[in-house]
């Protein structure tokens, strides 16, 4: 047993590592999962400039990916509509309208340069062998952009999960812009669909925005759909308001979509509705408005971590400068194995080595005498001459050693020599350098085609109650005890809406508080029913007379009941040895009380006022309010002229639980 548990949690933690690593949280680094870094990888290899066939790229991308071809076909359509990094050709769907892309072996596409000026670059780039072992696939790809911001992310790992909002690509490097100047910046989402967004909660990529569609409300019969709310489809748009139209939350005549590359979703009004009484309630009850929460959890250092946007523009502003530096240093190591080699030809057919070779019988001679013929100009010479120099010097045909264009040579050496000068000018510049490669980055983004398509302002969340009409009718049917805005017979209680709460006292003397009931038992007694809200709560006032069953003994309480939890129910009378007599609502009310005749009663009728009693907790105990056993206890809504007065007589102004304290609701 022990065995196999340790086997579980082994192979547990493992399969939760895969999914959290392989499959569901971007890398910070390249911002990519899994399966989009091996799509690309994918398109690298096959780049030639031409479109190629999905299908072909999909079956190319299997080499890598062990998850199957439906699960690559899938990303690549949806890392193509980000229009970032993939060139489409043919129907890749309809991002708007929620319409799927056509088959794979009918679409085609293809790497753009710009995914090559920010990603590739595989001698920088650490490779692992791919699943079976017969390939190799990049663990991560050299970034120079905070990718992750850019196209956004989302996925569910085991236990964890992620989700980035993208931001305008423009507004991304000049943050990055920013850093490397050492200025401040501020980052917002951008959606290709549009729509207006509050951010006074976006807290830095950690908390969450408000999204809204945009309205045309010009038209004061009609309403005119022009742009979504991030993640929200036409066809979800329009299935959100027919429903709210059939609730009756909406009034609507028609709904009709004309959307093309454009969203045009125009809704006509019923008669005598206008536009601005319907705004709200669209964005209260349909898709129209959107709240969108944020975790921005990624991959860094093999640890998924939570970033802030701040961060993430911080880390690639560092990362950006690493990765050119790398790449200056490659390149200059490049150009110098490029000068070695021209220096040792100028060299070898000037200076005439080759013929030191003519008398040689074995190779290593040969090797030998080339080698000791560029002694005497070893000063010229960037390194050692090698047996590989030796063999790619013997290799240059002879033509070329009459028609040696010695000019060419040296123009090609002070080309080589200049290029070097200007990287280690970059080398000892590289925030410059970076600066320049980040405008270069958006000139071929093409900065006319990047502009800022969500609009930011300030709007708070629309309170669907407050929207909310009462148009429902709540009736209450004594004869069978049921409550509701169902109920075709029955007396009327209130006109109520379906985000109404409501107080229910029962005649045991228990209460609750419910959400607006189609048709609920509430019992055949039905004591108090009202609105729950706190406004109606914190200003009513509740009397209760109740009686001990044995004694006859009456008790009476105030209180307020403003603490409750949804559809639990409570006691108002302390145990069931009593049972409550009346309950009233009324600020003040003389109280009569009728007494049954009986031997020593000086007066058979006494009274006294509700104001003369504390209003105390709801689960306090009441004050007693006479020994003798009433016949009839009259109530008068009627101010108590000595308010605070204290009458004498039979009435006990003591509380005979005074060593009960008294307690609030903890609900």
């Amino acid at each position: 047993m022990a065995h196999a548990e340790t086997v579980f949690k082994e192979n547990f933690l493992e399969y939760a590592s895969y999914v959290i690593k392989d499959r569901a949280i971007p890398d910070i680094i390249d911002g990519l999962k899994p399966v989009q870094r091996r799509i690309l990888h994918s398109l690298f290899e096959m780049d030639d400039g031409k479109f190629h066939k999905v299908a072909n790229v999909v079956g190319h991308t299997m080499k890598y990916h062990p998850h199957g071809d439906a699960s690559i076909g899938d990303a690549l359509v949806n890392l193509a509509n980000m229009d970032l990094f993939i060139d489409r050709q043919g129907n890749f769907g309809n991002v708007m309208t929620g319409d799927s892309a056509a088959a794979a072996r009918y679409i085609e596409c293809r790497v753009l340069p710009f995914a090559k000026k920010v990603l590739f670059n595989p001698e920088l780039t650490e490779f692992v062998d791919s699943y079976d072992g017969r390939n190799t696939e990049p663990v991560t790809f050299p970034a120079k952009i905070p990718v992750v911001l850019v196209q956004g992310a989302e996925g569910i790992a085991v236990g964890m999960s992620t989700r980035i909002l993208p931001h305008n690509l423009i507004e991304v490097l000049d943050a990055l812009e920013a850093v490397l100047k050492g200025r401040s910046f501020q980052l917002f989402p951008d959606f290709c669909t549009g729509g207006i967004m509050d951010v006074s909660g976006y807290a830095d990529g950690k908390g969450k925005v408000l999204i809204r569609a945009r309205l045309d409300t010009r038209d004061s019969k009609r309403i005119v759909i022009e742009e979504l709310p991030f993640g929200v489809t036409t066809e979800k748009m329009i299935k959100s308001i027919e429903d709210a139209a059939k609730k009756g939350k909406l009034k609507i005549a028609s709904i009709n979509d004309f959307t093309t590359d454009k969203v045009n979703i125009e809704i006509t009004l019923a008669r005598n509705t206008y536009s601005d009484d319907v705004v709200d309630s669209l964005y209260g009850f349909t898709a129209c408005e959107q709240s969108i929460s944020v975790n921005p959890l990624v991959i860094r250092d093999n640890i998924p971590t939570v970033m802030s946007v701040s961060e993430i523009i911080h880390y690639h502003a560092r990362h950006l400068v690493e990765v050119l530096k790398l790449e200056l240093e490659n390149e200059k190591r490049h150009l110098q194995d490029r000068l070695h080699a021209r220096t040792l030809e100028r060299i070898f057919v000037e200076e005439r080595i080759y013929k030191r070779i003519e008398q040689k019988r074995t190779q290593e001679e040969v090797e030998r005498a080339v080698i000791t013929g560029f002694v005497p100009f070893k000063a010229q010479i960037l390194k050692e001459v090698t047996g590989e120099d030796v063999e790619r010097l013997l290799k240059i045909p002879i033509r070329r050693i009459s028609l040696f264009d010695i000019e060419k040579n040296k123009a090609e050496i002070d080309e080589i020599n200049a290029r070097i000068q200007q990287i280690d000018y970059e080398l000892n510049h590289l925030v410059e350098y970076a600066l320049s490669y980040l405008e270069d980055i958006k000139k071929l983004a093409g900065p006319e085609n990047r502009k800022r398509q969500t609009e930011i302002a300030s709007f708070k969340k629309v309170d669907l109650r407050e929207v909310a009409t009462r148009d429902l009718t709540l009736k209450y049917d004594p004869e069978a005890g049921y409550l509701g805005y169902g109920l075709k017979t029955g007396n009327t209680m209130l006109q109520v809406s379906l985000f109404d709460r409501i107080l229910i006292i029962q005649k045991e003397g228990t209460y609750f508080v419910t959400d607006v009931p189609e048709k609920l038992y509430v019992g055949k007694s039905l004591r108090y029913c009202d609105y729950a809200d706190k406004d109606t709560l914190e200003k009513t006032i509740f009397t209760i007379i109740y009686q001990e069953k044995t004694l006859k003994y009456l008790f009476i309480k105030r209180c307020r009941i403003t603490k409750f939890i949804l559809n639990k129910t409570y006691e108002l009378l302390p145990s069931e040895d009593y049972k409550l007599y009346t309950l009233s609502n009324l600020d003040d009310a003389r109280i009569t009380l009728i007494f049954k005749k009986g031997k020593g009663y000086k007066s058979l009728e006494d009274r006294t006022y509700f104001s003369r009693f504390m209003v105390k907790g709801v689960k306090a105990n009441g004050v007693r309010l006479t020994t003798k056993e009433a016949q009839t206890i009259r109530l008068k809504h009627e101010a108590d002229p000595e308010k605070n007065s204290a009458e004498p007589s039979l009435f006990q102004d003591v509380d005979p639980f005074d060593d009960i304290p008294e307690e609030e609701t903890d609900a």
